[in-house]
């Protein structure tokens, strides 16, 4: 493979990551809120980075309008507090917040679950990377 053929199929790659990333931000901002209480943005954002070893980087500029679309769904509570003289905004789920965390994650889980059955080679078939 030459070196622009390795360039396109890295965009692509990222691409396509970029388009999972953003099928399943909600997703991923309910659970950990369900898991640690409140948060804030750029708290949300190293959490995703260090339990995902890096393969996953939340930018502002994606995090925040969800926020603001689960709040607006009544799915988040806001908080501001001073911490060293600036404002931080903290979230936080309201009850049903929790119970469409548990409702996504368990959705994500199944999708995941028939992926994996898609994605594994059926018997007498060729793997992708035998190709």
């Amino acid at each position: 493979m030459n070196k622009e053929s390795r360039a396109n199929l890295q965009f692509h790659m990222e691409s396509s990551s970029n388009e999972f990333l953003r099928g399943t931000l909600k997703t991923i901002v309910l659970k950990l809120l369900a898991e640690r209480g409140r948060m804030y943005g750029y708290e949300i954002t190293q959490s995703v980075k260090e339990r995902t070893n890096g393969e996953i980087m939340l930018t502002f500029g994606a995090l925040y309008p969800v926020l603001h679309k689960l709040e607006q769904e009544g799915f988040l509570l806001t908080e501001s507090e001073e911490v060293d003289g600036r404002l931080r905004k903290y979230y936080s789920l309201t009850p049903s917040g929790n119970a469409t965390a548990v409702q996504k994650v368990n959705d994500f889980e199944r999708f995941m679950e028939a992926m994996q059955s898609l994605l594994k080679p059926m018997e007498g078939e060729m793997s992708l990377t035998k190709l």
